[in-house]
């Protein structure tokens, strides 16, 4: 063990509690048990075998009020893979559920045996026939597929709100929609083919034109049994109209019993059925898609109505206008999301009875545009309108700030009420359709629903086809809470079925929280022939049971999850998963909701139990130390948890005192330390030219094995030189702004201009593009022992933190005279530290002197001072970017294309574009990280060549060059050898 190893104690939660119903047994905290465990291992090899009880517990949960452990979860890369699991679990009389992304919101996503990650291996976009088509892996975001669709103007039809994380495996596995698709545009209507696996494992591409006669060859029973349903289907004519009729709005309850209508033959039947079967019917491996025009000029309104009933009387009026989307909202909606920044603290005013209706329409030219805009006027000439607050406009527009401002207030109807929920309970999202004539009506008669049984009475949703959401809330701990809910449930069905004939799931699917009520919408003649289709496809029951099709009528009860508090910076947490797709650490160990999740389950434990000390080994290394601490996962989160800072926190707390003052002593010595960086990276570069990197990477292996991995960096072949140990000479006079050089570009030298050895460093090229502008800088004598505190806040190191943050504040606010000049900062993180971060830890009075302060960032200064004044003599033929996750958060990245667009004729943001988790020295320290965050990023990079590969922080260039193999280097440096006169 190495000397300094943090004790897992540290982390123990030591809180006074009564173990949690639900939680995890004591007999689980083996993990997989045996013979499970070894036999999946000699199948499939041990790093398809995920077994620890730390990994069955960070699956068990998914966006739902459900939470299922799994007995194993397993981790396929190809078919070979999927067949041989579907083998092994037909021979063993096992279960078996596909999981994605994790963001369905019924407990599709879980399996009490064996859990299938397919996820992980199964990405990737192929564009065909110039964006007409695209085939598609189950494991791609719609976001990342619609990113590639939108280069040859083109998106897919379905669009859930969760877009950002949910996978097409998943959308089409449940039909999902969203706020434009309706009932024309979801996956039963663009789906152009599929490929599928059968629970038998059998292959069918339904593209193939052979696909029929191999599988009647294959499966002669299956296709005997499709034929005979549809055959008896048909014949019923009141059945077959009743089928049609339900689709005639949105509806993703039970099986899709219309493709016996549409198909012909029984691959073309699948076809059908495997849309919206969650999973029970069989695993879908690709997609292809036809798309749709990606009309990229939008007009939008938020208009405000008096009440529901003239909200929803307008609806239809847009709808004939030709508007893509209708989306309603009630006055307690409008007034809850008043809590998230953004959107106008006058709505916390509003009357009960205001509505308001966010309508869009887009267009593929301004002659379209304006059309519409025309036919939209109409519309609203004739509408009974109110103002009730001054932010109030009722007016389209065309501006993409204020268009992005209304969608905002949209979707943060689950922001607001998710995040604001009591601690400790369930948030469950809700979704059905009525005819959308009966809008005005469902929308009162749930909101009275809501009041009745205590719950928080507000809705919204896609008014344009009828489907509503909403979202309940309580207390899974509590008997009299699980109670209240179920007759909720059970008053909520028989309102949407008896009084409205509507859906239960318009767009969420079936689930384990609809499946009991299956029958009362669908009739037990339908629902007999949902079992007989799904005994026909999976005669042994293998996939996804209980999910679907349930016949225990409270099995909406089953399984429900508590919410536990945990550490205040992670309560709100919904289990949502947005998070997910952002976070370096997803390929390697945990996402941030299993960080969360993983606590969760700690604090059900009771102190000290083998469940509670299993979790413990294995969160330090899997959740603290793999950590990039880039808080992307804030940005995506809709209710802005930072889990990162939370990680954070409990390095801090796995701190010795004796560490602690360590770290103290180098902020408070810090031009010390920062000359004695200087000089050992000096050292080893010149070990490295005399001897080779080998030598350096043994040396620093055998010190992290024998003190800390997490303390001690491994030395990397990419890490450059030492920089200069004078900056260039400025003058205070005259200068335009002050310019801080980070620490790091003051440490490490900047990037070899190619074979002519060392080039311009990053400061060298700010002073000269920045006087060659007419805007010379100011570097002070006296940065040297300063820093943004950032290399102390990201590990966790409070004291010397503090010091820090005060001390740069303090020297910021002198160099600056006060604020009067810009501070102009030259790493995106370092500029994020200065304006954001050191301000929890500065005294009163330098938190004063901080509000005077004007912190911008290089690439912001350079794109909007410099570049207007500057002539560009050459430019490169393309250039690749690396937008920064310091970047993302300040809004720097649309800075650094402007320069980048300068500087070259082309310029690429890859689509797998994330943060690279090198994060200061992480990268050094755990580089598993890096390779793991910048794979995909990397692999699409060098699909091709570029003549320039830009970023702007230099520990991230290190870790992209290390990723792909190519030279990354500063945007102002190219933007500085782009507008030199001449050259050398």
């Amino acid at each position: 063990m190495p000397l300094l190893e943090p004790d897992p104690e540290a982390l123990r939660p030591g809180t006074a509690r009564e173990p949690a119903p639900d939680r995890v047994t004591d007999r689980s905290a083996g993990g997989t048990p045996e013979p499970l465990r070894s036999e999946l291992t000699a199948l499939l090899g041990a790093d398809k075998v995920l077994w620890k009880i730390s990994d069955l517990v960070r699956y068990a949960s998914d966006a739902s009020p459900y939470r299922f452990l799994p007995r194993v979860v397993l981790v396929p890369e190809d078919l070979d893979d999927v067949s041989a699991i579907l083998s092994y679990a037909h021979g063993k009389s096992r279960s078996v559920v596909f999981r994605a992304a994790g963001t369905s919101l019924n407990g599709q996503a879980q399996g009490e045996d064996i859990l299938v990650d397919v996820r992980r291996h199964w990405t990737g976009v192929e564009v065909l026939d110039d964006g007409a088509r695209a085939r598609i892996l189950p494991g791609t975001t719609v976001m990342r597929a619609n990113a590639t669709l939108a280069r040859y103007g083109r998106l897919l039809g379905p669009d859930p709100a969760s877009a950002i994380a949910c996978t097409l495996g998943g959308v089409v596995a449940n039909n999902a929609s969203g706020m434009t698709a309706g009932t024309t545009r979801n996956s039963y209507r663009t789906l152009a083919s599929l490929t599928f696996v059968l629970p038998s494992g059998t292959v069918v591409d339904t593209a193939d034109p052979a696909a029929d006669e191999e599988l009647a060859h294959a499966e002669p029973e299956l296709c005997a049994g499709l034929l005979e349903l549809k055959a008896e289907i048909e014949a019923d004519a009141e059945l077959t109209a009743r089928i049609r009729a339900k689709y005639t709005i949105k509806n993703t309850n039970g099986y899709r019993l219309d493709a016996f209508l549409d198909g012909a033959t029984p691959v073309q039947i699948l076809r059908g059925l495997m849309v919206g079967s969650e999973g029970t019917f069989g695993f879908i491996s690709e997609v292809v898609f036809d798309t749709l025009p990606l009309d990229r000029r939008t007009s939008s309104a938020l208009l405000f109505f008096p009440s529901l009933t003239a909200a929803a009387a307008a609806v239809p009026r847009f709808n004939e206008a030709g508007a893509i989307a209708v989306e309603l909202m009630d006055g307690n909606t409008l007034r809850a999301s008043v809590s998230v920044p953004g959107v106008p603290a006058d709505w916390a005013a509003l009357p009960r009875e205001t509505t308001a209706l966010l309508v869009e329409f887009r267009a593929a030219d301004e002659a379209g545009q304006a059309a519409f805009e025309r036919a939209a006027d109409t519309v609203v000439a004739g509408l009974d309108l109110v103002r009730p607050a001054a932010s109030v406009t009722n007016a389209f527009t065309r501006d993409a700030g204020a268009i992005a401002g209304y969608w905002k207030a949209r979707k943060a109807f689950v922001t607001a009420v998710g995040g604001s929920r009591p601690s400790g309970t369930t948030l469950i999202t809700e979704d059905f359709a009525v005819p959308p004539a009966r809008l005005a009506d469902a929308c009162a008669a749930l909101l009275e629903l809501q009041s009745r049984h205590g719950f928080d009475a507000a809705v919204a949703g896609h008014a344009a086809h009828g489907n509503l959401h909403f979202l309940l809330a309580f207390d899974a701990a509590k008997p009299a809470d699980v109670a209240r809910y179920d007759a909720f449930m059970q008053e909520f069905c028989a309102l949407v079925v008896d009084r409205f004939d509507g859906s239960l799931k318009a767009e969420h699917a079936t689930g384990r929280n609809i499946a009991p009520f299956l029958e009362r919408e669908w009739g037990p003649r339908a629902t007999e022939l949902m079992w007989r289709t799904k005994q026909v496809i999976d005669p042994a029951g293998v996939l996804a049971p209980r999910i679907v099709l349930d016949r225990d009528p409270r099995a909406h009860l089953r399984g429900l999850k508590t919410i536990p508090k945990v550490e205040a910076v992670a309560d709100p947490c919904i289990e949502c998963g947005f998070c997910e797709p952002t976070c370096p650490s997803e390929d390697l160990t945990t996402t941030p909701r299993q960080r969360i999740v993983l606590r969760r389950e700690m604090m059900r434990q009771r102190d000290g139990s083998p469940v509670e000390s299993g979790l413990l080994d294995a969160y330090g290394y899997d959740a603290v130390d793999t950590c990039a601490g880039d808080s992307t996962c804030k940005l995506a989160c809709p209710v802005g948890i930072d889990t990162g800072a939370m990680m954070k926190g409990f390095r801090h707390r796995r701190h010795t005192p004796r560490e602690e003052r360590i770290a103290a002593l180098t902020a408070k010595n810090f031009r010390a330390v920062e000359a004695s960086a200087r000089l050992a990276v000096a050292a080893a570069d010149t070990v490295g030219d005399r001897v080779g990197d080998a030598p350096l990477q043994a040396v620093t292996r055998l010190a992290r094995k024998a003190v800390r991995p997490d303390l001690v960096p491994e030395w990397l072949p990419q890490i450059p030189g030492a920089a200069a140990r004078r900056l260039p000479d400025t003058a205070r006079v005259g200068a335009s702004v002050v310019y801080y050089p980070a620490c790091v570009n003051r440490i490490f030298a900047g990037p070899d201009d190619g074979d002519a050895g060392p080039g311009l460093s990053l400061a060298e090229a700010v002073v000269a593009v920045s006087g060659r502008a007419g805007k010379p800088v100011w570097i002070p004598e006296d940065v040297t022992g300063t820093c943004c505190a950032t290399i102390w806040h990201s590990k966790g190191y409070d004291a010397g933190n503090r010091i820090m943050a005060n001390r740069i504040v303090e020297a910021a606010w002198g160099w600056t005279a006060g604020g009067t000049l810009p501070l102009v900062v030259d790493a995106s993180s370092c500029t994020l530290g200065i304006a954001e971060e050191v301000v929890p830890y500065l005294t009163e009075d330098n938190r004063a002197l901080h509000r005077e302060l004007t912190v911008v960032d290089s690439l912001v200064w350079a794109a909007e001072e410099l570049l207007p004044h500057l002539t560009v003599f050459r430019t490169a033929g393309s250039a690749v970017l690396h937008p920064t996750c310091s970047m993302e958060h300040l809004g720097d990245v649309g800075q650094l294309r402007a320069l980048a667009e300068a500087c070259a004729e082309e310029v690429v943001i890859p689509d797998d574009a994330g943060c690279c988790a090198f994060a200061g020295d992480r990268g050094m320290l755990h580089k598993e990280l890096t390779d793991s965050a910048t794979a995909k990023e990397a692999a699409e990079v060098d699909r091709r060549p570029y003549d320039a590969y830009l970023s702007a922080n230099r520990m991230c260039e290190i870790g992209m060059e290390r990723a792909t193999g190519h030279p990354y280097r500063s945007a102002l440096i190219e933007l500085e050898h782009a507008t030199r006169p001449t050259l050398p």
